[in-house]
Parts: structure tokens; sequence; C-alpha cells
């Protein structure tokens, strides 16, 4: 390491200054090329992944032994459970050695149903099958692809599909003829992934990316055949705060547009057999948040409405337009967080979070209900492919840190239960891995949960190295799943831990509210507080602690390396969100506008201070930093790739220590990495590679 040196950023002076007056000193602003096309900035990027290179050269066989574990626990030809939907079922199918899957289906009949057709699928017989899309033909010669939204129209003839093939999340449309494989002339871009069919089978509705700040701006109508120019608009919406979606509704009569915030949220509808201009199911009021469905003549909508922050169900008449109207169906609990509903003719589905864990209660005609059962203490579950309404089952998903992902169907009326299929994991014996459920109690009092997984054989007496992961902003759940990636790191006597930190939704809103604005610290604070005290309960070595976190995950592992850096051997941070304040400063970057009621809007004083006392760009101080493998995409367009290179720059500026900082630069991608089934695991396998060196693990299980 002594022989090998990093880059050396030049400084240059650059003061930013607040609306009221204060300023801050930032050398490296120089370092923001929106274009993308500076030959000062794309040189030095390239400049940081030759020195990663360098640095992790003697880990290549270590990388290329943890790649060959994680690809070799994946099935290489795989089917997805088929869904029905108008007659077929539909599926995507991987083959091996291709990096993405196709899209088909098969007509349904008496003799085709889910498990006949895994079966054809499994055995290689394609005879029946129907190709809609082979993303792997779609992705050739591009160095990223990503697909949106394929949908079908509603007589089943034609499919319409999003795609993304530089990373920033500016989608084109296409469509074409599915019988006849011929492509419609016209591509509609700078659109999101999202887009739906009218009744008429000639109509799209998709929303328009304002080009600058890439927000969803506007809903639009296109006749197919027309040019793109001459779509009809059909709603725009004027506050940058929010973001638009569009769906149909379970009984395919109206098209919804949900207009979301942070603190609001808001439907507006349209007929799905001659969509025009949108019309409120109830006036927009800040701090209202409510989702809408239509089915069995009524509106079907869970709302905070009267206080009920973790949601009730109300249900409301067809031509209902002020909240005035709704009547309660099932009443506020604090103590259960609604997060979705199903609609079947037979039943009502609720998916719900209690203590932490997700629930599914099945609630039928005629009024009874229970809960699906569970098999582990720590699991996650949620309702998946309930396409249509008029069926006896129930389809969903269970998983846990040891349990592969399992797609279920429980019969709404017996409760039978039958198992679809189970993720194949090449190797792998769930029998010899322990996941549990521990409450620690962070400095304030306030008990935030942790879900962990081990081999069995682990002895708990400090000795052990541990691989903490959190997110903990937007008030997103992170529940304890199944990786086949993961399963390297325990096999290498790693305990894994996910800490439920404060900012999440894991126990309610309320939670959420806890770790956001002038609260954001919690977050950090949980963060350190279970890893002091996952080491006094002896899981782990306190010489040995990695911590990962990835965007606003990463903004997390920013603040705990400033603010504890001494209890961390080595940080993972991908694409982290590091610039809070200068970002927060400038409604021209995207998603800024969309994130004051995240982070605070720095315009204003308060929240400035806030925001100024954990951004980790602005905190990084001399001192001793851990060793760090931080990663960007050039193409980025959630995190701006500056944000990363000058958190990388001062780091270097101020660490005393002599640990190593390794900048990974996609240049070719954006937020989510490289695309593709295979290329995702390179990219983790350094990172694993890096981790595991630091903790002081050698290459062999």
């Amino acid at each position: 390491m002594a022989d090998i040196t990093p880059p050396d950023a030049t400084r240059h002076p650059h003061t930013v200054t607040a609306p009221f007056g204060a300023e801050r000193h930032d050398p490296y602003y120089w370092m923001r090329d929106d274009e993308r096309k500076s030959s000062n900035v794309i040189d030095y990027l390239n400049a940081e992944n030759h020195y990663a290179d360098e640095v992790l050269a003697p880990l290549a066989s270590f990388k290329k032994t943890l790649y060959d574990e994680i690809v070799g626990r994946i099935q290489p030809d795989d089917t997805s459970v088929p869904t029905l939907r108008n007659g077929y079922w539909y599926y995507n199918r991987v083959v091996d050695g291709q990096d993405y899957p196709i899209a088909a289906r098969r007509k349904a009949s008496s003799d085709v149903d889910a498990l006949t057709v895994m079966w054809a699928n499994n055995a290689g017989d394609f005879s029946s099958e129907e190709i809609l899309l082979d993303l792997n033909k779609r992705a050739e010669g591009k160095d990223f692809y990503r697909a949106g939204s394929l949908v079908v129209s509603p007589n089943t003839e034609l499919l319409a599909w999003t795609e993304d093939d530089v990373g920033r999340n500016q989608f084109h449309i296409h469509v074409k003829e599915i019988a006849s494989g011929k492509a419609w002339s016209e591509e509609i871009t700078g659109v999101s992934s999202n887009l739906v069919w009218a009744n008429d089978n000639n109509t799209l509705l998709y929303i328009e990316n304002d080009p600058n700040t890439l927000l969803t701006t506007r809903v639009k109508k296109h006749q197919l055949g027309s040019e793109a120019t001459d779509d009809v608009l059909l709603y725009e919406e004027e506050d940058n705060s929010f973001y638009l979606h569009l769906y149909r509704t379970r009984d395919d009569r109206f098209i919804n547009l949900v207009n979301h915030s942070t603190d609001t949220i808001d439907t507006k509808v349209t007929s799905a057999d001659m969509p025009e201009e949108f019309s409120s199911l109830t006036p927009r009021e800040h701090g209202l948040r409510y989702f809408a469905d239509h089915f069995d003549n009524k509106w079907m909508i869970t709302t905070n409405a009267n206080g009920a922050e973790n949601f009730k169900l109300v249900t409301a008449a067809t031509e209902c337009r002020s909240r005035k109207q709704w009547e309660t169906l099932f009443p506020y609990d604090p103590e259960i967080k609604i997060e979705n509903i199903e609609l079947f003719d037979q039943a009502l589905v609720i998916s719900e979070r209690s203590n932490a864990l997700e629930r599914i209660r099945i609630i039928l005609k005629d009024g009874q209900q229970y809960y699906v059962p569970t098999q582990e203490g720590v699991y996650s579950m949620w309702p998946t492919g309930n396409s249509e309404p008029n069926t006896e089952w129930l389809r969903y998903s269970y998983t846990s840190l040891t349990t592969p992902n399992t797609v279920y169907e429980i019969n709404l009326k017996t409760k039978e239960q039958r198992k679809l299929k189970q993720q194949s994991v090449t190797g792998y014996n769930p029998e010899e891995y322990l996941t549990e459920r521990v409450w620690v109690d962070a400095r304030d009092g306030t008990s935030v949960p942790v879900s962990l997984v081990y081999r069995k054989d682990l002895e708990k007496n400090g000795s052990a190295p541990l691989y903490q992961y959190a997110y903990g902003s937007y008030g997103a759940s992170m529940d304890p799943t199944f990786s086949a990636s993961i399963v390297s790191l325990l096999d290498r006597g790693v305990v894994f831990a996910m800490a439920h930190v404060r900012g999440g939704e894991e126990l309610g809103r309320h939670r959420y509210d806890q770790g956001r604005l002038l609260n954001k610290q919690n977050t950090f604070n949980d963060f350190v507080d279970v890893t002091r005290a996952l080491v006094r309960q002896g899981y782990a070595d306190p010489k040995r602690v990695a911590a990962m976190g990835g965007s606003a995950g990463g903004l997390l592992m920013g603040a705990i390396a400033n603010q504890a850096p001494e209890d961390y051997r080595v940080i993972e941070a991908h694409v982290p969100f590091v610039d809070v304040v200068t970002t927060m400063l400038d409604p021209s970057i995207p998603l800024t506008t969309n994130e004051y009621d995240e982070w605070g809007n720095p315009e204003v004083e308060t929240f400035y201070d806030s925001i100024l006392s954990y951004s980790p760009y602005d905190n990084v101080k001399p001192q001793a930093y851990p060793a760090m493998y931080i990663t960007t995409g050039l193409w980025d367009s959630q995190v701006q790739y500056w944000e990363p290179m000058k958190w990388v720059a001062r780091l270097r500026d101020d660490n005393t220590g002599d640990q190593p900082i390794v900048f990974r630069v996609n240049m070719e991608a954006g937020h989510g990495g490289k695309s593709g089934r295979y290329k995702r695991y390179e990219e983790q396998a350094e990172s694993y590679a890096f981790v595991l060196d630091q903790l002081g693990i050698s290459e062999t299980p």
C-alpha cells in the first residue's frame, strides 16, 4: 500500500451561500458537471478507478472465489411463478449465461395452470410459449439496460413497454403487436417507467419527466399511430414536491393518478373507457394521505384521516368526491400499520405490520377473519401475483434471513395451503443457520429491533466479525429477506445484522417521524448503539465490525464515519447521499424539492443548521477513518456522482489514519449500478472481498 498513491484533487475557492446569508467554503465544487463531459472530471474519475484497481489487485483471487460462490448458488435456468391475466399465464424466465429475462406467456386452459407451465419451462418445452419480449436482445450493444413497465393491452394483442439505456431513469416507450412482432413506429422519450392502457386498446397514458429536475410532472394521452407532439395533456402537477404514479383499478373501470409527497398523498381518477381530465376523490389537504382502489361498485380507501397515522380503511360511493362522505370499514388500531389491501370477490386481504413484522389478514364476506400462518419468529411476507379477483386462492411470498423466497397459495375459505415454488439455492442448507430478533435500547431509551442471522455453530464469545446494514430514511421498512450472497459472509463466520433504525416505518409512522427532519440524528445514534450493544452481548469482536448502507443509507454511513469511526473497521457506502446541504439548497437537482419534508429546506435557517450538523461532506475532520469502499454511478440521477466524489477528496485531505479509501466509479450506469443478472455480482464480489480482507477473513470459508 505504501507505493500506491491515491489521486490528489485540486482545490479551487468557492463559496456556497444560503438565502439567509450563511456561507460555506467548498473547494471541490468544481467537480460538478451536469453534462458529464468535463475532461478534468472524467480524467479524475478514471484515476480513481485506476487507484481502486491497484489497491484491489491483491484481492483478485478472493473476488473471483466470492463471485464463483455467489453465482454458483443461482439456478442457471429459472422461471417465475406464472400469473393469470385475461386468459393467459404470464411469467419471466432466465437462461443460463444470459443477463436478462425473457418475458413470455402461455394460453390458459383446463389443462394449463401455473404448475404445468413451470413444469414445461423446467423441462425445456416451449412449444406453446409466446415470447413477449426478450430483454437480452433489447440490451445488445448497450453498456446499460433496464426495462421498466411491460403492459399488455386489455384485448391481450399489444405490448407496450418502457426502457432506460443510460441509467438516469429517463425512459422510452415502445409498442408492438404480440402475434406478429411488428413494432409501431412511434417512440416517446423523456418519460417515467410507468404507463397504463385505456380500455379501447388504442390509448396509452404515460407520465412525462421534467427534462432538468427529472420530476414526474405531466400526464399525457397518446393514441397509437399518432405523433407524440400531438399527445393530449391530461394533468400537470404544479407543486414540485410531488411525484406522480398511474394505475388501473381492480375492476378496470378507472385509471387512478396518485400524487404523493412525503406528508401528503391524494388520488385523482378518470374513466378507463374514455380517459379525460382527472378529478380528485377529495380536495388535496396538506398532511392527508390516502390510497384508493375501486371494486364492487365502491371505493376502498386506506387513509390517515382524523389522526389514523398508521392508516385505517374506509369506503365511499363511486361518485364520491369529498372525504366527508367516507365511511369507516376497518377502524384505526394504533398497534397496526395498514400497508396495502387486495380486493377479491370472496374476501378483503390486508397487508399490515405489527411489532416490526409483516402479516396478512384475510377477512371473508361473512365477517370471519384470520391471519396467514407463519413458520418463524423473524420473517417477511406479502401478497404477490394476485391479478384477478375472481379466485378462491390468495398467492403470497414468504421468506426470512434463512428461508429462500417461497411462493404459496392459501384457499381463502378452507385455509388449505400449497407451495408453488421455492427459490433454488445450490449447496445451501438452511438447517446450518439461525435467525433471531433482538431488541437494543438506544441512548435515549428507545427500543430498536435488530434482525440477525449466523451459522448455528457460532460461539457468542465476542470474537466473530459483524456486518451490519441499515437504511433509515423515507419511511422505508427494511424487512429480513433471504440473500444468497450473504451466505458467503455467514460461511466465513460473519454475523449479519439488519438494524431497523428510526427513519423507517417498521414500527409505524411515528418511527419515521422520529428519524427525519430535526430528528435525523436519531437514525445515526440508533445504528451506532446497535453496534455497541451487539459487541457487549458477545455477537461481535469490537475490532472486526463492518457497516454497509446505500443511497440515504450511504448518508448514514457517512455520518457514523464522522461521529463514531472507532466503532468500525471498514465501511461500505454505495452511491451515498453525502453533500446534503449543497444539494438541498439547489432545486434544479433531481429530487431536491420533493425531499424538503424529509431533510428540511435549508433555505430556512433552523433546517440549515440541522442538516449542516450531520451532512457527511461538511463534517469530515482530522481523525483516523476506517477503511472505506465507496461507489457511484456517473449517470446517477438520484445521488449525483459529484457528491461521493467530493466526499472522497475531503476524506483524503483530513484522514490521519492509514486505512485505504477506495472509490469505485461505474462510468456506464446510474443509481442501481451495473445492469444484468451477473454483472451486479461482480460488483458485490469486489466489495465483499475488500470488506472481508479488512476484517481479517481468509479466502477459504
